[in-house]
């Protein structure tokens, strides 16, 4: 089974996180769960967005890097969103990464280096019409991930959603969710 690091979105270590990292611990993963923000929850993604600039973008990469110490090296680096930049970050720099699972974020390759690692497998969702992520270019840096990287694949949902993922927010959308899961453990059994 795999070995995975889940980096939470902008509201912070939700239920809904955890419960989507409970589900992967059910189906026989080993999970870890860091808390980039130090314990806080926000009931709005805005309220989370302005702790998370306040602390820095580069701080929360900073605490989601940290999180990775003492682990294996054989990480699938899951990330949600703002937990995107962690994510993608180590599965790009970090040496033994088994796979990157981006979701409802993608930041272009050359954030964190001049190439993605040709043996780390990447898959990447979202919704089409998420303001987020088709619309502030996360959805182009996605496709440019699948141009260009040998193992990666993009799926897109339809829908407006941002955080459609979690089932602790209001933006949840079950059937999209539930798509998103199963992809994920395909994923994960693939790459263990």
């Amino acid at each position: 089974m795999a070995e995975v690091l889940v980096f939470h979105h902008g509201h912070g270590l939700t239920v809904g996180m955890r419960g989507f990292a409970e589900q992967l611990r059910r189906a026989g993963h080993t999970v870890h769960t860091p808390d980039l923000y130090e314990g806080q929850v926000f009931d709005s993604l805005d309220e989370g967005a302005a702790y998370a600039e306040s602390a820095g973008f580069d701080t929360i990469t900073a605490r989601g890097v940290t999180a990775a110490e003492g682990l294996p090296a054989e990480l699938v680096y899951v990330g949600f969103s703002l937990g995107v930049l962690p994510a993608q970050k180590l599965a790009q720099t970090r040496p033994g990464a088994k796979g990157a699972l981006l979701i409802e974020a993608c930041v272009p390759i050359s954030e964190f280096g001049a190439a993605w690692p040709h043996d780390v497998p990447v898959q990447i969702h979202g919704m089409d019409a998420d303001p987020f992520f088709a619309g502030e270019g996360d959805a182009d840096a996605a496709r440019a991930v699948v141009e260009t990287v040998t193992d990666a694949e993009l799926f897109l949902y339809p829908g407006d959603r941002h955080l459609f993922t979690d089932s602790s927010l209001p933006s949840y959308d079950e059937q999209a969710a539930t798509r998103v899961k199963h992809r994920v453990l395909g994923f994960l059994d693939r790459v263990e």
